[in-house]
């Protein structure tokens, strides 16, 4: 259970986004609900209820500027919040959340439309129970990717995060370099399966330097850019997908279920 101070919610409307947080650490006037310290049990697509009725749902995390060690969280509205007094509300995990992130300096700039980190999520849903799905689109920057992958494995705590694009040889391709500057445990045998099924289709696949790996309690996968190949990509490895999410989350059983907190 995390305790909920609506106080300070002001009138948000139901979709919209919220800050949760200490009341010390959010601008005058700025619409927030104060949590207890359970919130740091808090991980992206957890969602918060009273009575049965989910009332929030956690988007991302983040460190306050005002006051060292603050973590606040963004929480998408599901229902109608109260006017003011405290709630118990219970924490609970349905589904994995996954981060996608697209890399392409055109797409930063709008010039192409991402096709590709969305068809990220679309495929992940297809094949597991998902709590939410959240998109990056950012430039082929080194710096910006690895700084990126840390907050979405550590501070927000997603399940799995996916890059696509910048597997190549090209001047501007740093997706692997960046990935294996963060990751702590490899999975070659993720890159071999995405490697494999692209040798199927073209002989340029073995160009592509993908990599696989695990950060705190997240799994990043790098999957090529164009849609064909973040399609065939994903399809050779979601079949051990969710049971390397649950091993590397502690669960000690063959198939074990998402636990609530």
């Amino acid at each position: 259970m995390i305790k909920c101070d609506f106080s300070f919610a002001g009138s948000v409307r139901v979709g919209g986004r919220i800050y949760l947080g200490g009341s010390d650490v959010f601008p005058e006037g700025c619409p927030y609900i104060k949590v207890s310290l359970e919130a740091s049990k808090l991980r992206a697509g957890m969602k918060l209820s009273s009575e049965g009725t989910e009332l929030l749902r956690i988007v991302s995390g983040s460190w306050a500027d005002q006051v060292p060690g603050a973590k606040t969280w963004v929480a998408e509205v599901l229902e109608p919040l109260p006017n003011s007094g405290s709630l118990d509300l219970k924490t609970e995990r349905v589904g994995f959340s996954v981060a996608y992130v697209t890399l392409s300096d055109k797409g930063a700039r709008g010039e192409r439309e991402d096709t590709g980190g969305p068809l990220v999520g679309q495929i992940v849903s297809d094949t597991m129970a998902v709590s939410i799905v959240h998109g990056f689109l950012i430039p082929d920057e080194y710096g910006d990717l690895k700084s990126l992958l840390m907050n979405l494995a550590y501070t927000s705590k997603f399940d799995i995060i996916i890059t696509t694009g910048g597997t190549g040889v090209g001047p501007r391709d740093v997706s692997p370099e960046a990935t294996l500057a963060v990751i702590e445990k490899r999975l070659p045998g993720f890159e071999r399966a995405i490697t494999t099924a692209g040798l199927e289709k073209t002989p340029h696949s073995m160009i592509s330097r993908g990599i696989a790996g695990t950060l705190g309690e997240s799994i990043i996968i790098n999957v090529p850019g164009s849609p064909k190949a973040v399609k065939e990509s994903l399809e050779a490895v979601l079949p051990a997908l969710k049971h390397a999410v649950e091993k590397l989350q502690g669960d000690l059983s063959d198939c074990a279920k998402i636990r609530s907190v």
